[in-house]
């Protein structure tokens, strides 16, 4: 049977940002809605993602790979910034006969308005069924196929220029953060050379790109490793990024393992006490004397027996610590993967409905 291999290519959307959301919103008692919005709308966004992506908050760096940029994207998208917009700010700014309409920093001017400041976009091939029995060896050998990823997207959208790839291999399935910013030429108002996501990432350009981008995917997929795989049909409505990082289950549940973390690291502590009380333990077994009466019982002090009563209490107290810290890593890998999947399924059955009540419209 002919394998085939699933593929996602997943802009982050800024939904909250539509009129009925703002509508919406404003009818809520929280003043929220509850649509994704996983758009880097300000320097907090950005620093946001930089913490995710860079997995700042677990210490799981030899678990992250990053084949374009830096360890710090905040600085990489600034960078960006100085590159791509510099020169159009100074010939701005020379045109204007009042100081007040000067651009002094055109990163925090865009940060401060109602546009993305940048545009994060997550790439996966294959799924946990896929990658579970895989070892790292294996599973290692994407950061070839991912780098071929981020060289067709620069070729594919040129005007799309990329600050950072960072490749996570710490979930259920090896996958790629790319943050970058989308750059308009030729504005009528303002700068010449202005951020713009619409004019770049449209319905109709965000499915040509994943056509391109799933072909040179399986294409290196199967080069590098030496396969001949297929892909699965592509599923309609599937290029909007949904992050797991924005679903309040998954802070909390990222908030119960860092408790669990700390009490792992009390339990390794006491596990190394343990070690020196074995020993104690066994000179109290070894040191143990027949009774007068029967040479088959043993003669222990009240004091002794104690002692053994206290290390068997340890022993419970930190198997019971380290086991329950192992079930909840495991709970939230399954988490991930479901989350994800399900939001993504969400994604295509709302634009199934929207081009259903476009029908209907008709």
């Amino acid at each position: 049977m002919e394998q085939e291999l699933a593929y996602s290519f997943h802009l982050g959307s800024d939904r909250n940002k539509s009129k009925l959301a703002k509508k919406v919103a404003k009818e809520n008692v929280s003043g929220t809605t509850s649509l994704a919005n996983n758009a880097i709308q300000n320097a907090k966004d950005l620093s946001d993602v930089n913490k995710h992506n860079l997995r700042d908050y677990d210490n799981q760096r030899e678990l992250i790979r990053t084949i374009y940029g830096t360890d710090d994207i905040v600085n990489d998208v600034k960078q960006v910034y100085l590159d791509e917009f510099e020169e159009a700010k100074l010939e701005y700014n020379n045109k204007q006969t009042r100081e007040d309409r000067k651009i002094e920093d055109y990163f925090k001017k865009v940060c401060e308005s109602q546009n993305d400041i940048a545009c994060e976009i997550i790439i996966e091939l294959g799924d946990m069924d896929f990658w579970n029995d895989k070892d790292k060896r294996y599973i290692f050998k994407m950061v070839d196929v991912y780098n071929e990823q981020v060289k067709e997207l620069i070729e594919i959208v040129p005007d799309f220029k990329i600050a950072n790839a960072t490749i996570h291999f710490d979930e259920v399935s090896p996958h790629m953060h790319i943050v970058g910013v989308p750059v308009s030429y030729d504005c009528k108002r303002g700068m010449k050379k202005q951020v713009v996501k619409s004019k770049l990432f449209t319905k109709t350009t965000l499915t040509q790109i994943q056509d391109k981008m799933r072909n040179a995917c399986i294409k290196f997929f199967n080069k590098f490793y030496d396969m001949d795989f297929k892909l699965k049909e592509k599923q309609k409505g599937r290029n909007q990024d949904i992050n797991v990082k924005d679903m309040g289950d998954y802070k909390e549940i990222k908030k119960q393992l860092k408790q669990k973390e700390q009490k792992l690291t009390k339990a390794n502590n006491q596990t190394k006490q343990l070690d020196n009380t074995s020993k104690d333990i066994k000179e109290i077994l070894d040191n143990l004397k027949p009774t007068l009466m029967n040479k088959n019982n043993m003669v222990i002090s009240n004091e002794d027996v104690q002692k053994i009563k206290n290390y068997t209490e340890d022993v419970k107290d930190i198997t019971k610590t380290v086991r329950s810290v192992n079930d909840l890593n495991i709970a939230i890998k399954e988490f991930e993967h479901s989350a994800f999947d399900i939001e993504k399924e969400n994604c295509s059955l709302k634009y199934e409905i929207d081009l259903k009540e476009n029908e209907i419209g008709s």
